[in-house]
């Protein structure tokens, strides 16, 4: 059985090669049962997230991630996370693969093979909400699908959006780290967010005409990063049906009438099978949602595995 660690697993996971990954696995489909949620207790309120996958004939993966939001004051990680990846015709063990780092990298990564069709051709600004270990990732994955010239980065404490703009800037990027968040999204061609915030970070009339807006970080009820205008007059997609039931960024909208179900553009497959148009000639501004799938973390953990 091969055991991947934190480095292994990120160097065989680049965003090239991982949203391609993706784009194959959305395309053929894998058996994914909604995940577990397990409250863990106390007043911090852990939860653990058990996310099966396989493909009969093939591979079959588990993750398991703990998010206990109460370790920033620990100084830890909100999120761990391991994957185990079996045979799926004998059960047999193949690999023990680092679920930080695909979890991190493929939520990255679908968002950019979501961009790839909702968000502006041109897009060369792109703003990062949240710069911790998804977010920080979000310049390179989009990257590899958009022209992306410019990084701003905001984070509710400065140090990680300071961080994350010396490393674009390395990268070749102009980029800087800003503290009003509602100039910089007036700037953006794209605005990605990624964090635990369980109150709107983003105003929809920040946003320009045609904007392209990334919800990450919402996977519970209780979480929300976007308000109610950000949804009005826009096309909104998701990664997964199951977003419409798990989101609050979705849940609260829906529930007061701001969007319906049946508005849904399309969610990832039917993006990539081509059976519905992403962004048109005649789209405004675009919502992709995402509260991660059990396939995108098998399609990582294969790629990896067969590196």
């Amino acid at each position: 059985m091969q055991i991947l660690d934190a480095q292994q697993t990120r160097e065989r996971l680049p965003f090239p090669a991982l949203i391609e990954a993706l784009r194959a696995m959305f395309r053929t489909g894998c058996e994914a049962p909604p995940r577990h949620a397990h409250e863990i207790g106390g007043a911090e309120g852990g939860v653990s997230l058990i996310m099966p996958a396989w493909q009969p004939g093939g591979l079959y993966g588990v993750k398991t991630v703990n998010v206990f939001p109460g370790n920033r004051a620990r100084g830890l990680p909100s999120l761990f996370a391991t994957y185990q990846l079996f045979d799926a015709t004998t059960g047999q063990p193949l690999a023990l693969l680092d679920g930080n780092q695909i979890t991190a990298r493929r939520t990255a990564a679908s968002s950019a093979l979501a961009a790839s069709f909702l968000a502006p051709a041109d897009a060369h600004t792109l703003l990062v909400v949240g710069c911790g270990r998804v977010g920080s990732l979000l310049p390179e994955a989009y990257r590899a699908v958009r022209p992306i010239e410019r990084v701003l980065a905001w984070n509710p404490s400065p140090d990680p959006a300071q961080r994350l703009a010396a490393r674009c800037r390395a990268l070749g990027l102009q980029a800087e780290a800003v503290t009003d968040l509602a100039a910089a999204a007036a700037q953006a061609d794209v605005v990605a967010c990624a964090t635990l915030a369980t109150e709107p970070l983003i105003r929809g009339t920040w946003l320009r005409p045609h904007a392209h807006l990334d919800l990450i970080g919402s996977f519970t009820p209780a979480m929300r990063e976007a308000d109610d205008d950000c949804w009005r007059g826009a096309a909104f997609f998701v990664d997964t049906p199951e977003a419409l039931k798990k989101s609050g960024d979705l849940l609260g909208p829906l529930a007061r009438g701001v969007i319906q179900a049946e508005a849904l553009g399309a969610d990832l497959a039917q993006l990539v099978r081509g059976e519905a148009a992403g962004r048109t000639a005649a789209s405004g501004r675009t919502v992709f949602k995402s509260v991660g799938f059990a396939l995108e973390d098998l399609a990582a953990a294969a790629l990896a595995y067969r590196a």
